[in-house]
């Protein structure tokens, strides 16, 4: 199998070629003559991301009304192109803050400079934006060097560098990195307050600022490593599901004993995601009651309940209850908060600075109704929205148990660790 691809094409949405980057000189510049009529001949809903014609494999991503074209020869790692294509993406969007076809225009030296570094003949070499910029400056202009030519056996050591992603010689006056395990809560709710579909996304946020080449493990209450290791625990142990790596993490060591281990990028970065499927209670239980409804009228009774330990503090809470599209006069009552009436969304939105845990509020609302009534009135019937924030808090209950720095200088690194839960997709079906 060829691991590497032979030249990348930039096309508008009418199929011309805005620019392009040859890295092999193996296949002929006329070969892109048919992706143009195969884009132009089939609709969008049955185009593939990726066909063959003859030997020549055509890998293509779109966006902002842009085509990526890669041409392979031979049975290339269709995988590994398609990531490339993306990063390429995101790294233009790094450097020119939106990409589509003006900016690529505007940028188009950068754009070759960029393309040089990415990829050597044919493969992957730097895709991380805080490496390129130590080479490329976007507001400076340098001249492209004389590649170095690699061969389909030999690979580059930038390809197999564990640490592609980090420059050498980084200094921090004080070493620290800053951990924020962030989880956003899916929920379904009935009225009577049954949980109908519950899910927790989780993610690792990472902000490193240590110095040299820092080794680094992270250990969290994972039920599998304390399986694998033999291990009890008298905590709480989770498992975790769809776990997705940083490419920092040496994934083989994962795989033989769940330990993290990684090499961090300089800054912000994603060390991991996850999900659980583990069915909670609502964390903000809200319930409504419509007290009186006539043609003239409407009247409501929100009341709001935390149902988190009391020690902990929601904060941003907003609560949007939907009311029918042709109200008016509105009127709030309530003893925490502000209530508005939003008439875009066809909702009141009720919002709390700060919740505790195990209390409850209470708001009352009433509206009036015009003198033609509408026939669509009685569909406003839609879920509750709710949103918040809770910090030192997780639903799931992870924990980081360790994460330990080591560097060849010798330095202690201080690791800070900070625990979010958010709202996801939130939503409490009214009576």
């Amino acid at each position: 199998m060829s691991l590497g691809c032979s030249c990348i094409y930039f096309l508008d949405y009418r199929g011309k070629v805005l620019l392009f980057r040859d890295y092999r000189g193996d296949i002929s510049s006329s070969e892109i003559n048919k992706f143009q009529r195969r884009l132009l001949e089939l609709e969008d809903s049955l185009s593939k991301p990726v066909f063959k014609l003859k030997d020549i494999t055509h890998c293509w991503v779109g966006k902002n009304n842009l085509y990526i074209v890669a041409l392979c020869k031979g049975q290339p790692n269709v995988m590994m192109v398609f990531y490339f294509l993306h990063k390429l993406i995101k790294v233009f969007e790094d450097y020119f803050t939106e990409f589509n076809e003006e900016s690529l225009k505007d940028n188009f030296v950068i754009t070759y400079e960029l393309l040089d570094e990415m990829m050597d003949h044919g493969y992957p070499q730097l895709t991380e934006t805080t490496v390129l910029k130590e080479f490329i400056k976007s507001e400076a202009f340098r001249t492209a060097g004389k590649e170095e030519k690699l061969t389909d056996i030999m690979v580059s050591s930038a390809v197999s560098n564990i640490v592609s992603w980090r420059p050498e010689g980084i200094k921090h006056k004080k070493n620290e990195i800053f951990l924020d395990a962030v989880e956003e809560l899916n929920m379904l709710c009935s009225s009577t307050g049954n949980v109908l579909s519950s899910e927790i996304l989780g993610s690792v946020q990472c902000n490193s600022m240590l110095s040299g080449m820092p080794d680094l493990k992270l250990g969290l209450n994972d039920k599998q490593a304390f399986e694998i290791k033999g291990k009890t625990s008298r905590g709480k142990l989770i498992e975790l599901e769809d776990i997705k790596f940083h490419q920092c993490v040496r994934l083989a060591q994962f795989d033989r004993d769940r330990t993290i281990s990684f090499i961090p990028p300089d800054g912000k970065f994603e060390l991991m995601t996850y999900r659980l499927n583990t069915r909670v209670k609502p964390l903000i239980w809200v319930e409504c009651t419509i007290e009186s409804h006539t043609k003239s009228k409407i009247e409501y009774m929100v009341k709001a309940k935390a149902q988190f330990k009391s020690r902990s503090i929601a904060n941003n809470v907003e609560i949007y209850v939907p009311v029918p599209c042709d109200v008016d006069s509105p009127n709030f009552k309530t003893n925490t908060g502000t209530v508005e009436y939003l008439p875009e969304e066809d909702c009141m939105h009720w919002s709390i600075k700060q919740f505790a845990g195990r209390k409850e509020y209470l708001m009352r609302a009433s509206f009036g109704f015009p003198s033609v009534e509408q026939t669509d009135r009685e569909k406003f019937k839609n879920a509750i929205r709710v949103k918040y924030e809770i910090p030192y808090f997780t639903v799931s209950g992870i924990q980081v148990r360790y994460l330990k720095i080591v560097d060849k200088s010798g330095y202690k690194g201080l690791p800070w660790v900070r625990y979010i839960t958010k709202n996801g997709q939130y939503q409490i079906r009214m009576s």
